[in-house]
């Protein structure tokens, strides 16, 4: 076994590893995953999230033993790093990692539980969200912001900012899903435009997005910043239809088999 606890929760290290030796038979499942599994337990009065993330096939097992950390390493040492940043995540309380013969075998990413009002998803799927764009031009200068700092979060899609209001018109945001990103120095503005290409299909949303980002981003215009974005998403969109249309396809060939 390998763990790292937060010193916040070091009294509470025998129940953190109590809870994930009973993650299979114990807890509430949160959400639908397909991939990890996500369930909710009690820890001294505290809702805590522990995500289990799928057992990796023989050749993974053998790099995240020996050459590459691991996801629950990983987004434990993420969240860590974007608190230090000031960038909103629910606070990390360990990771624990299972190995056998082969290597690693389950791990684990535990955090907080944080209940919010809605995530990105919400303002795409009902344009007339109460305050839809205060939140979403919020939401841009978040994104500004993780820029600014130079972190690309690889997985900024719609389901990965959870937004909660703290006071009328204001809210904050929070970053999960943490174990893909990279760091840099600075961002030059086609990494920027790329990152955030999976956000929405919407070009209303888009033109509202530009807007904001060009109140901040003094070297485009708003004309350049919303071109680019929007030829981000294009490109992006498109990419992801024909592989949801190839998925079908081996599907169709694999029943027709």
């Amino acid at each position: 076994m390998n763990f790292r606890i937060s010193p916040v929760f070091i009294s509470s290290i025998s129940s953190v590893l109590g809870i994930t030796r009973d993650f299979n038979t114990a807890g509430t499942i949160f959400g639908n995953g397909q991939r990890n599994i996500i369930k909710l337990f009690e820890l001294d009065g505290k809702t805590i999230n522990i995500k289990s993330f799928k057992v990796p096939n023989l050749i993974n097992k053998v790099v995240y033993r020996f050459f590459r950390k691991s996801k629950a390493e990983r987004s434990y040492e993420y969240a860590t790093f974007l608190l230090s940043k000031g960038i909103g995540t629910p606070e990390p309380i360990a990771f624990v990692e299972n190995y056998n013969l082969l290597g690693l075998n389950d791990s684990y990413y535990v955090s907080e539980h944080l209940v919010t009002e809605l995530t990105y998803r919400e303002l795409i799927l009902i344009p007339d969200y109460p305050d839809g764009d205060n939140i979403l031009r919020q939401f841009t200068r978040f994104s500004f912001d993780l820029h600014e700092k130079g972190i690309e979060f690889l997985d900024h899609s719609p389901g990965n900012t959870l937004i909660k209001k703290v006071a009328e018109g204001k809210y904050e945001f929070f970053l999960v899903d943490l174990n893909r990103m990279n760091f840099h120095e600075s961002m030059n503005f086609e990494q920027r435009m790329h990152n955030l290409r999976r956000l929405t299909p919407e070009k209303e949303m888009i033109a509202v997005m530009s807007n904001e980002y060009s109140k901040l981003y003094m070297d485009k215009s708003e004309a350049e910043i919303f071109e680019q974005m929007w030829a981000q998403t294009c490109d992006f969109q498109e990419k992801f239809a024909r592989k949801h249309r190839l998925k079908k396809k081996l599907k169709f060939w694999k029943k027709a088999a």
